[in-house]
């Protein structure tokens, strides 16, 4: 999944997952604002398998053996 990230006027960074609509996250940091969307990102994806519903390809966020 492709993250997008910028620095906002106020100095904040945001972080963005755009295929996970609603998955953003602001740090003070850009190492930070990266950090917490991946965590949004991963408790998303969790509470969609839970709940049966559509998730991203995973192939390129977790290894699966053939």
């Amino acid at each position: 999944m492709k993250v997008d990230i910028e620095r906002e006027e106020d100095g904040r960074w945001i972080a963005e997952i755009r295929e996970l609509p609603g998955v953003m996250a602001y740090g003070k940091t850009r190492k930070q604002a990266l950090a917490k969307v991946k965590a949004l990102a991963l408790r998303v994806i969790a509470d969609r398998i839970d709940h049966g519903e559509k998730v991203p390809e995973l192939d390129e966020l977790f290894a699966v053996p053939a």
